[in-house]
């Protein structure tokens, strides 16, 4: 399905919800529930948060299913109310931080995907890679805030800087310098790795 269609497809399923269709619903998650959770995986750096809001973001759109204007493109309508989940949650932390029971140990909080290894790649290299992507998620976790939104949107969400912009309510040219900038710093920090 193309991005025309897809969007048309969104519009529809969001009149079919407006109208009390309430399994509309089901549709739009199935087919842009993994794309959040991904996004929120990446600006969160937590599984579990990134699964409760990921909900808790398809709950706002059924409670705000009457306000969503048709002319608007849907999948950035549902982007904003994840990345501004995400900011609330981020702000959460910042004023109730949490110390992992592991710190003391040393070991490295990390999703079961990023320690499983791919079948080809021999153990020193399975290493070196799981420690390359322990580096980046770091990297882009001590990114502000802003420049973390519009890294994650525009490299691992593919968003075009037009629609990361419509998300993060800014210009298409804040977007890009955004990334720009983000990826000033990601240079300087990951140079070891690159």
């Amino acid at each position: 399905m193309d991005t025309t269609e897809a969007d048309a497809s969104d519009r529809a399923a969001m009149q079919r919800l407006a109208a009390g269709q309430d399994a509309a619903l089901n549709e739009l998650m199935h087919r842009h529930a993994p794309a959040v959770f991904h996004f929120l995986c990446r600006m969160l750096n937590n599984e579990d948060d990134a699964n409760d809001l990921a909900q808790e973001t398809f709950v706002r759109v059924f409670r705000a299913r009457e306000t969503f204007r048709p002319a608007e493109k849907f999948s950035a309508w549902l982007f904003t109310i994840a990345a501004n989940l995400a900011r609330n949650q981020i702000r959460w932390r910042t004023r109730h931080p949490n110390v992992s029971l592991d710190a003391e140990t040393g070991a490295a909080e990390q999703s079961l995907s990023g320690t499983l290894a791919s079948p080809e790649a021999a153990p020193p290299e399975q290493l070196l890679a799981a420690e390359r992507n322990a580096a980046v998620r770091a990297a882009v976790d001590q990114l502000p805030a802003d420049l973390r939104e519009a890294i994650v949107l525009c490299e691992w969400e593919e968003q075009s800087m037009a629609e990361a912009a419509r998300i993060l309510k800014a210009t298409p040219k804040a977007v890009e310098s955004r990334c720009y900038r983000a990826r000033q710093i990601l240079r300087e920090r990951l140079k070891k790795w690159l």
